[in-house]
Order: structure tokens, then C-alpha cells, then sequence
């Protein structure tokens, strides 16, 4: 096997994630001390603070690293390395250690929960090596993402060693830190939330008003992108995704008096035209991240709202769902828009085909129960509607019969509304069902493919109290507080050999986040 070489493994890891900083390659590949390291270079004293400690017996990996016979007593050790002035978490670090291996002394420092381990070895003037095994990229799950104070799904950097005394490994060590930590330069990063679109209300427009909507945000799936500045416009991650966002920039950039460009890194998307509201979370997350990125309006002065990013990147034309799950996530109810011939629409058109039109007003935005869990099963069966068809589709089936528009009106106000707020899952379903039969919603499902069809056929069996189709699909959501593993089951089972995805989330009751690193 070829020597581990940390040169080439940095060039690997920049192919994945980006430009390393001199200082995130010092410390993925130092041969010394990580504390005195960072204690050099922040000018503060680095503090531990231990997560858990405890001697358990080693386990066949651990004995392999550690070259003891498995079932030893090993301490094994979580802490993490803060900035001792700002309590900032630097470094996240996992050790283990036989306990055969120490002397009284070193044992007996070690198992105090405020040293870190170098500082320990320095102390006990022993004479070791390290020995690096491994440095790669992380993605950040829920544990690390708190730990840190950084998005799911953002790139972490980590090295394994081990440190070598006597021709033994001593300790086997696991440190990782954030990639935008110790950077060179600013980056911002933004998540943004998936939503359910639950309907459109008011496609007949005999009101004077049209569109109007319902929807859920949700806690998963999210976008996590990076941008930070550059001369040119570029963009890094899934190709389709990426198309949006570089159209979206090519917009905003100029609409905000900016010349200059910037670097985007998509660090998690989901599909395209799955009825998940991507488009939309893409377009306002590269408008928010370039407004902060380049502080415009000026310099000290407030951001800009939602609306006013929205308008900027196009979206929320017909629907105003996914900018208010943006803004402030929750359960969502828009006013839609003026309808005739001195309105602000005198058709009926998707989002798409709605440019320039101001995002609907949200007239209603209310926390949705956490404890409901949201299905959302979305089958191999090519992407949802978009595109000429979709505005084909708005042509051909508007306006719908308005008896059809008041009973909608009527199952929201009466008995949507009132579940959420009085926390009743039976009453909220109920809504939820009904609302499939009638309006768009009914134009929508009479799309479907069968595959889809079945999958909502074999949901609507299970013990979820409601089954429904969000957007034009093809992704299916069911709700409910009990039996969703068994829902989550039968989706797969539905989805069969075609294939498909289930993601078991919960509602969303904030919007999207940004923060600078």
C-alpha cells in the first residue's frame, strides 16, 4: 500500500469542496500540536469541553487503529476545542486510549475533563509522534451542525492520526472543524426550506382576485448554498440546479448595481420540479446570499425583505407559498393577486410564466405542529409539470367552476384553519382529503401518472390522517402523529421496482437562515 500523503489528499478534498486556506491545510496536516497551533495563531488559550467520557472496551475497529486485542478497556473521549475569549467551538476531536498503555499519572490528568491532550503530553514531557492516517470531507449531520452553529449538510474537513510513543499507538484521534472556519476569505451561506403546496384557492378569478394558495414549510429537504465574491459568475453542484441559480445571479447582480461576480457552492439540493417549491428556494437563497454578500442596499443599512428579493429573482408570481415559507415558514395562506383587465393579472399563469407580478400577499401565517410528522413519498416517474405544458395546463382548465372555489374556501376556513389552531389532527385531515376532489387540486391529480395514483391509493390505506399531492407532484405528502413508519413502509412498497425517495420530516416555523463565515 502507497505512503498516506496529505499533499495529495488536500488536492483531492479542494476538488470536492474548494480553496483551502493555509491554515485549514496546516491544521489537516500537522504533525504537532492542534492546541498550541491554534493558541499561536488566535492569541487566546484554547479550552476543552468534554461531551462524554467514559472506559469502554474496544471495539474491532478501535482495536485495529490502536493495535490492542479486542474488548481491551479503552477511554474513550468527545470534546470540543473553544476559543477560551469568545467560547467560539473550534475543533471537534474523538479519542481513544488503552488504558494499559498509561502510566498512573498521565491516566489520572486524562480522564479530567479540562486538558486537552497535547497540553497533557507536554505536561508529562512524553516523547511521541503523530502519525497521520487519513484526511477527508464530512457533511454535517444534526449533532454536528449544533455542535458548530452551522447547516445540515454544510462541508466539514477531518483528519485521523495516531500518536505513536514507545513504537505503539498511545492515542487514536478523530479531529474535525467546519470548512468556511479559518477560510480566507467571507463566504455566506444560506438555507432554505422545502414546502408542501397544498392547492391553489381561487383559480375561477369572478372575485376580482386570483391564485391565492396554502402551504407547509418543512424541516427537510433543505438547500445549503455558499456564495462569496469573485470577478466572474460561477457555479459549482448539481448541473440543473446550478442553471437556476447562475440565471438567478445573472439577475440580481445588476438589478443591485453590483459589477463584480461571485463563486456559488451548492452544498445540498434536492430534485427539480418534484412539487417541492426547489426553484423558488433556489432563486430567493442566490438573491439573499448576493444582497448580503455584496451589503446592498449600502453599506450598514437593513437588507432587503423577502418581497423585495423575490421581485429581484422573478418568483412568486402566482403562488406566494414558497416566499413566505422563506420569510417565515410555518403554515402559509396567500391572498393571491388582482384579477381583470386593470389587475395585476388578466390570465391565468404558473409562477413561470408570472414575471414581473409582485409576490401574493400572505394574509395568514400560523405555526404548524411539530409533533405531526410529514411523509413525503416522491416516485421515479420523471420530473412534475413545468414549462409549456404547465402553462398549457393553466390555459385549458381555468378558470374552474366557482361552486367549486367556495367549497374550497369553505373546507379551509371551517375546518382547515380551525385544526391547526385547536391542534386537531382528525379535523385537519379531514380538510386535507377533501380538498384533493375539488378546485385545481382535482386538475392536478387527474394528471398523475398511475404509478402516482397507487402510491396515493396505498397511503390513503395506512394510518396517516391525510393523504395529498403537493403541487403538481409527482412528490405525495401524508400526515399524521401515529403509524408513519408503516406509512413510510407502504410508500416504498407502492413505489416498487420503479423506484423512488421517502424523507419523514416535520414542519418548518422559521424561514430560510443565512450567516457569514
Amino acid at each position: 500500500m502507497a505512503p498516506f500523503s496529505i499533499a495529495s489528499t488536500i488536492r483531492e478534498i479542494e476538488r470536492e469542496v474548494g480553496t483551502l486556506s493555509p491554515m485549514q491545510k496546516i491544521l489537516l496536516g500537522t504533525d504537532g500540536s492542534v492546541t498550541a497551533i491554534l493558541e499561536n495563531v488566535l492569541g487566546c488559550r484554547v479550552e476543552v469541553a468534554t461531551l462524554l467520557q467514559r472506559i469502554v472496551p474496544a471495539d474491532e475497529k478501535v482495536a485495529a487503529d490502536l493495535d490492542i486485542p479486542e474488548g481491551e478497556e479503552v477511554n474513550h473521549r468527545i470534546v470540543t476545542l473553544n476559543n477560551g475569549d469568545t467560547g467560539e467551538t473550534l475543533m471537534y476531536a474523538v479519542s481513544d486510549t488503552p488504558l494499559s498503555r498509561l502510566d498512573p499519572a498521565f491516566r489520572q490528568d486524562l480522564m479530567r475533563a479540562d486538558i486537552p491532550i497535547g497540553r497533557i503530553m507536554q505536561m508529562h514531557r512524553i516523547e511521541a509522534r503523530r502519525e497521520l492516517k487519513e484526511a477527508g470531507v464530512v457533511v454535517a449531520d444534526t449533532e454536528l451542525s449544533r455542535i458548530f452553529g452551522i447547516y445540515r449538510h454544510e462541508p466539514l474537513l477531518s483528519r485521523k492520526y495516531q500518536i505513536i510513543n514507545r513504537g505503539k499507538p498511545l492515542i487514536a484521534i478523530n479531529e474535525t472543524f467546519p470548512y468556511g472556519t479559518f477560510a480566507d476569505d467571507t463566504r455566506v451561506i444560506v438555507e432554505a426550506p422545502a414546502r408542501i403546496h397544498m392547492t391553489l384557492i381561487d383559480m375561477n378569478g369572478s372575485s376580482g382576485r386570483v391564485d391565492g394558495g396554502i402551504g407547509i414549510s418543512l424541516e427537510e429537504p433543505t438547500i445549503v448554498l455558499e456564495a462569496r465574491r469573485s470577478e466572474e459568475i460561477a457555479v459549482h453542484g448539481d448541473q440543473e440546479s446550478a442553471e437556476t441559480v447562475k440565471k438567478t445571479a445573472g439577475q440580481v447582480l445588476p438589478a443591485m448595481g453590483v459589477n463584480g461576480g461571485a463563486e456559488i457552492t451548492l452544498r445540498h439540493t434536492y430534485p427539480r420540479h418534484a412539487g417541492l417549491g426547489s426553484g423558488t428556494q433556489l432563486a430567493l437563497a442566490t438573491a439573499r446570499a448576493l444582497a448580503e454578500l455584496y451589503r446592498r442596499p449600502a453599506p450598514g443599512s437593513a437588507p432587503p425583505c423577502t418581497r423585495e428579493i423575490a421581485a429581484l429573482a422573478g418568483r412568486g408570481g402566482t403562488s406566494g407559498i414558497g416566499t413566505a415559507a422563506f420569510e417565515s415558514g410555518g403554515f402559509v395562506l396567500d391572498g393571491g393577486h388582482s384579477f381583470g383587465a386593470s389587475g395585476e393579472k388578466n390570465d391565468f399563469r404558473p409562477s413561470a410564466a408570472s414575471r414581473g407580478i409582485r409576490p401574493a400577499p400572505v394574509v395568514l401565517r400560523h405555526a404548524f405542529p411539530t409533533d405531526w410528522q410529514i411523509l413525503l413519498a416522491t416516485p421515479t416517474v420523471g420530473a412534475g409539470v413545468s414549462g409549456q405544458q404547465e402553462k398549457h395546463i393553466f390555459r385549458d382548465h381555468c378558470p374552474v367552476p366557482l361552486g367549486e372555489v367556495q367549497a374550497l374556501c369553505h373546507t379551509i376556513l371551517m375546518q382547515m384553519l380551525p385544526g391547526i389552531v385547536d391542534h386537531d389532527l382528525d379535523l385537519f385531515g379531514s380538510a386535507v382529503n377533501t380538498i384533493q376532489e375539488i378546485g385545481f387540486k382535482r386538475v392536478e391529480h387527474s394528471l398523475q401518472p398511475p404509478l402516482t395514483q397507487e402510491l396515493i391509493a396505498a397511503l390513503r390505506s395506512t394510518d396517516a390522517a391525510c393523504v395529498g399531492l403537493s403541487s403538481f407532484g409527482p412528490t405525495v405528502y401524508a400526515i399524521g402523529d401515529t403509524g408513519m413508519i408503516e406509512a413510510e413502509h407502504a410508500a416504498k412498497e407502492a413505489m416498487g421496482g420503479c423506484g423512488g425517495t421517502t424523507v419523514l420530516t416535520r414542519a418548518r416555523n422559521r424561514g430560510a437562515e443565512i450567516r457569514t463565515a
